[in-house]
């Protein structure tokens, strides 16, 4: 009995997602088709000039342009960001740091100082009582 290996396949809006890139600025035939993991593997390891040109200058999704000015999602939805952005874009903004932006950063120090303090607070915890860390 022989097993038949089928491929592992995911829609446009996934994979562009796993790749980084704004789908609506990929090309037509990207948007349209199925990607499966060995083209994926392939984009992610030698990516074509239109995925280099993407991600070098946008217009990137939510999450790279919240990581790119040092905020959250919901930081820049508070924002008004709600579109993607190019990277020329971005630049102006942290450029012209607006109030928002600067308060979100705040925010976003504050909750990563916090959760490194959580993180020394458990792994000291587990150093006394034998716990393996996680």
């Amino acid at each position: 009995m022989t097993s038949h290996k089928t491929t592992q396949t995911m829609k446009p809006a996934t994979a562009a997602k796993k790749l980084g890139v704004y789908l609506e600025a990929t090309p037509a035939e990207f948007q349209e088709g199925v990607v499966s993991r060995d083209e994926l593997n392939a984009l992610q390891a030698d990516p074509p000039q239109w995925l280099a040109d993407l991600r070098r200058n946008g217009p990137h999704p939510r999450p790279v342009v919240a990581a790119k000015l040092g905020v959250s999602i919901s930081g820049l939805a508070r924002g008004g960001v709600t579109e993607a952005l190019t990277t020329e874009q971005i630049e102006a903004l942290k450029a012209e740091n607006p109030e928002w932006l600067q308060k979100e950063r705040a925010t976003q120090a504050e909750v990563r100082k916090e959760a490194a303090r959580i993180k020394a607070k458990n792994a000291e915890r587990d150093d006394r009582s034998g716990a393996p860390r996680r």
